[in-house]
């Protein structure tokens, strides 16, 4: 039997009167694809990502994204920025192998099937980033397919 938390809908007429519902469950997951065996496949692939990051390692960090994944955050202009993956990993080359003082943790896993959402803390000594991480399993191996982030100075 799998432990799943209960949702709830909330049916709301006004700001004073809702109504909350149990949402209907849809059909089982697909045997073989619970969070209980998915989740130490996800987070290899992130710890993989968290290993590119702190070390400057490329290769880590190909080995974990979708060869089209983008990267998605809100400049300090409050515009929005994109990167390609070919584009960021040039960012690394200064620094290649170069280990990055900081502690990045993985501080949450949701997985639905073959889609997974990871949010990752990286606390550096001048700046924190908020990383969500967008996974997906095609052919049986998880890649991340896209990373919105945010950022501020401490």
């Amino acid at each position: 039997m799998l432990n799943r938390p209960l949702v709830l809908l909330a049916l709301c007429s006004s700001a004073l009167a809702c109504t909350v519902s149990p949402v209907p469950s849809s059909s089982p997951a697909p045997a073989g694809s619970s969070s209980e065996v998915e989740e130490p496949r996800v987070r290899t692939v992130v710890e993989r990502y968290l290993h590119g990051l702190k070390f400057n390692d490329v290769e880590s960090l190909r080995a974990a994204f979708a060869p089209d994944a983008k990267l998605i955050w809100v400049r300090r202009d409050g515009t929005m920025g994109q990167l390609s993956q070919a584009d960021w990993y040039k960012s690394f080359a200064a620094n290649a192998g170069k280990e990055e003082e900081g502690d990045l943790t993985i501080a949450l896993v949701d997985i639905t099937g073959d889609v997974a959402s990871v949010k990752v803390v990286e606390n550096y000594p001048k700046e924190v980033y908020v990383d969500y991480l967008n996974l997906v399993r095609a052919g049986g191996d998880w890649r991340i397919v896209n990373k919105v982030y945010t950022r501020w100075s401490r």
